[in-house]
């Protein structure tokens, strides 16, 4: 199965976080490979809080998205992942984007992810590694231009 993991961090040294978290995707059993996107610096949105660094995994994946889905929570807890409310700031967070092309919703999971088509941090790197992948809403480039006042980046290669 194909996915698209977002990556994002605020806290910490959040470029390196993100390298180490795609890391730790890529040595889990059950993935078999991974491609990043660049990283990206981007402006928090719908909340405040330092800037963000964001990317965007691809992976091939011979597990099912709920497998999945706690391999990435077991991946966020690894690196310190607190949820002490909505939006706030994180030393990590992966969220599964989009499965296989898939529709799912249940109580712990809903793909594709139901506020991505809003958000540049994600519709910017998920173009470097599919820039002809279409969301139910339309084409990753029509929905990133409806997203032109979110401020994002390339990340200066030092990181941060």
């Amino acid at each position: 199965m194909l996915a698209y993991i977002g990556l994002g961090a605020n806290l910490g040294n959040a470029a390196q976080t993100l390298r180490e978290a795609a890391q730790a995707l890529a040595s889990q059993a059950g993935v078999r490979a991974l491609r990043l996107s660049p990283l990206y610096d981007t402006s928090p949105v719908g909340c405040s809080g330092p800037d963000y660094v964001n990317a965007v995994a691809e992976i091939h994946t011979t597990l099912d998205a709920h497998a999945l889905l706690r391999a990435l929570q077991g991946i966020e807890q690894a690196h310190g992942r607190q949820r002490p409310y909505r939006n706030a700031p994180r030393t990590l967070d992966l969220d599964l984007l989009w499965y296989d092309g898939q529709t799912i919703q249940t109580p712990d999971l809903t793909v594709p992810h139901p506020r991505m088509h809003e958000r540049a941090f994600v519709l910017r790197p998920l173009m470097d590694l599919a820039p002809d992948l279409r969301l139910p809403q339309g084409g990753l480039a029509a929905l990133l231009a409806h997203c032109a006042g979110q401020a994002i980046a390339p990340l200066n290669p030092e990181g941060r």
